[in-house]
C-alpha cells in the first residue's frame, strides 16, 4: 500500500526551498492533500494558486510548541509528517559573540521536529502508521567547524531519528533519516559548491518513503560524504576541519 498516493501529508517550512519541492512532488506522486506550513501563509500563495484544493495553508512557528498541539488535534488525517523547517546562522563554535544562534538552531532544528514527532505520532498511529521525515545534513554525521552548531543540532535531528524510530515501530510508522549535502536554496545562496535541486531532493526521499527505506543521501556530495564515513571516519573529520578559514 502507497504511503503518499491517495494519503494526506503535512510539511513545515513548506513556503521555500526543499519543504516547497516537497508540496510538489507530494502531489505529483498522487496524494489527495497537502498542508503546507509556514510562519507566513502569504508565502504559500503560488502553491495554493497552483494546486487549488489540494494544498492547505497553515500558519505554524514550528518553536511555539502549543500551536503545534493544536493543529495535531485539528489534522487528524495526516499519514506523512515531513520535517522540514530548519534554520543555519553560520556560525563557530568559537567566534559567535553569544550562544543565542546556537540556541536558535537546536530549538527548530531539534526541539521543533521533537515536538512536531510527539503531537503527530498518535495521528499516525491511527491512520496506519504512516512515515515521518526528517531532513538531518551530512554535517549531522561529522561537525563542519565552519558552522559548529548547525552541526551539532543536525547530529541532534539524527540521533532523534534514530531514537524515534525504535519507539515507533510497534505501532508500524516508517521513520526516514534524510542526509543531504548542499541543496540550491536559499540558505546555500553563498556557498561556491556544486548543488543538487530541491526536487530531485525530494523525488528520492519519496521514494524512500514507499520502498521502506530508513537512511537517504540524495545527491553526490552526500553519497560521497557518507562512503568516505563507513571508511575512514577520523581522515573525513581532519578534512572537513581544514575547512576552516586561516
Amino acid at each position: 500500500m502507497s504511503k503518499v498516493k491517495g494519503k494526506v501529508a503535512l510539511v513545515t517550512g513548506a513556503n521555500r526551498g526543499i519543504g516547497h519541492a516537497f508540496v510538489e512532488e507530494i502531489i505529483a506522486a498522487g496524494a489527495s492533500k497537502v498542508y503546507a506550513t509556514a510562519r507566513d501563509t502569504d508565502r504559500l500563495a503560488g502553491l495554493v494558486k497552483e494546486y487549488e484544493g489540494k494544498v492547505i495553508p497553515v500558519e505554524l512557528d514550528v518553536n511555539q510548541p502549543d500551536t503545534i498541539k493544536a493543529i495535531a488535534n485539528e489534522f487528524k488525517d495526516v499519514s506523512l509528517l515531513i520535517n522540514n523547517a530548519g534554520i543555519a546562522r553560520f556560525t563557530s563554535f568559537m567566534t559567535a559573540s553569544s550562544l543565542d544562534d546556537a540556541r536558535d538552531e537546536m530549538e527548530t532544528n531539534y526541539f521543533a521536529p521533537m515536538n512536531m514527532i510527539r503531537a503527530f505520532a498518535p495521528v499516525l498511529k491511527a491512520n496506519d502508521g504512516g512515515a515521518i521525515v526528517n531532513i538531518s545534513s551530512v554535517a549531522g554525521y561529522l561537525n563542519f567547524p565552519v558552522l559548529g552548531s548547525y552541526s551539532a543540532s543536525k547530529a541532534a535531528v539524527h540521533s532523534l531519528t534514530q531514537g524515534v524510530r525504535a519507539e515507533l515501530a510497534m505501532q508500524g510508522t516508517h521513520v526516514v533519516g534524510v542526509y543531504p549535502g548542499p541543496i540550491d536554496t536559499d540558505m546555500t545562496a553563498g556557498i561556491a559548491l556544486d548543488k543538487t535541486a530541491p526536487n530531485e531532493v525530494a523525488k528520492k526521499v519519496l521514494e524512500a518513503v514507499e520502498n521502506g527505506v530508513e537512511d537517504v543521501y540524495p545527491d553526490p556530495m552526500s553519497v560521497d560524504f557518507h562512503a568516505g564515513f563507513l571508511n575512514d571516519p577520523k581522515a573525513l573529520e581532519k578534512q572537513v576541519g581544514e575547512m576552516l578559514p586561516e
